[in-house]
């Protein structure tokens, strides 16, 4: 027996799906093309090799200040949220500047730069919200509801505050916190 949300889950990944292997492949040839007949074929190839070996070297120094983070908090004992999707992040912007295309490098530079990755982190974080809490008191407001009061940010990191529920769980218990005393 099929789940009644089931279709309605599959639409968006058909459409990312459309995206990645049609409409992002006929930008990069359309840019490709623009951008060819403004400065050169010659020229061109020559911005697309720089490109390359500019987001090697990015992702060369972010992977390794990403790397340093999750060791840094790993050895001090806190959760490496953070850490984790700057690794992420870092790893997808990295092959974006890898892949030829000029679409495909604006949005590995965004993911890459230590500068603009906040914004790239605190999206990626309300998507994994979402996905993970799905709709409820935790699924809603702005960008999945890590904004607002109640969201899955509220009190901490992971949905610690006192309307704290597990992914999944549809029970409306609520989760009491305590602390492990071994003797």
């Amino acid at each position: 027996m099929s789940h009644p949300a089931a279709p309605r889950r599959r639409r968006p990944v058909t459409a990312v799906l459309v995206a990645a292997f049609l409409v992002v492949p006929l930008l990069e040839v359309y840019l490709l093309v623009q951008v060819g007949q403004v400065i050169g074929a010659w020229w061109t190839l020559a911005l697309l090799v720089l490109s390359g070996v500019v987001g090697g070297w990015l992702v060369k120094r972010e992977g390794a200040r990403a790397w340093r983070g999750l060791t840094t908090a790993l050895s001090s004992g806190r959760a490496p949220a953070r850490e984790l999707a700057d690794g992420a992040l870092v790893l997808v912007g990295g092959t974006l500047m890898l892949t030829p295309g000029f679409a495909s490098d604006a949005v590995g530079i965004v993911l890459l730069l230590p500068v603009t990755r906040p914004v790239a982190r605190r999206a990626l974080t309300a998507v994994v919200a979402r996905r993970l809490l799905g709709p409820g008191p935790f699924g809603g407001g702005p960008l999945g509801g890590g904004a607002g009061a109640g969201g899955p940010f509220a009190g901490g990191p992971f949905g610690a505050g006192p309307d704290a529920r597990r992914p999944g769980d549809r029970s409306g218990e609520q989760v009491v916190r305590g602390e492990v005393v071994e003797e």
